[in-house]
């Protein structure tokens, strides 16, 4: 088992039915993710969390809380909470929550980004069409 099935349930029942979050199997574990954003996840036992740059500090002098560190080297803004910190299920909706929060503050996302490339393939179609019809005139 390379994540905490347990741990994924609760976090399931803490964000409740939302069609903006899907899971993503990645990094050997679990990731969840709010319009194409991961702001989640669970690595075996720990909890991970996208808190963002401004509250890292904050985050890492709470019980239980490490510096995601998996690659060897600390990702800024991210979290592991250990299985001390995600006892209950009101701690794991704050984190929960915290995560979905941050991430809902970044511009884009897997929608804007979508529609971005749809756009620029609708321009680049017109610009086409109205190279051809300049050169059939």
């Amino acid at each position: 088992m390379a994540y905490d099935e347990t741990l994924a349930d609760r976090i399931r029942r803490a964000l409740g039915p939302r069609a903006d979050v899907t899971e993503k199997k990645m990094f050997g574990g679990l990731a969840f993710l709010l319009d194409g954003r991961m702001f989640c996840g669970i690595l075996k036992g720990d909890l991970m969390v996208r808190v963002g740059p401004e509250r890292h500090k904050a985050a890492l002098a709470e019980a239980h809380v490490r510096p995601m560190d998996f690659t060897g080297r600390p990702m800024n803004g991210y979290v592991f909470v250990g299985p001390g910190g995600s006892r209950t299920e009101k701690a794991i909706k704050r984190w929960v929550d915290q995560g979905a929060a941050f991430v809902a503050t970044l511009d884009g996302g897997l929608a804007e980004t979508r529609a971005s490339i749809s756009r620029r393939t609708r321009q680049s179609w017109q610009s086409r069409q109205r190279q051809t019809t300049r050169r059939e005139q």
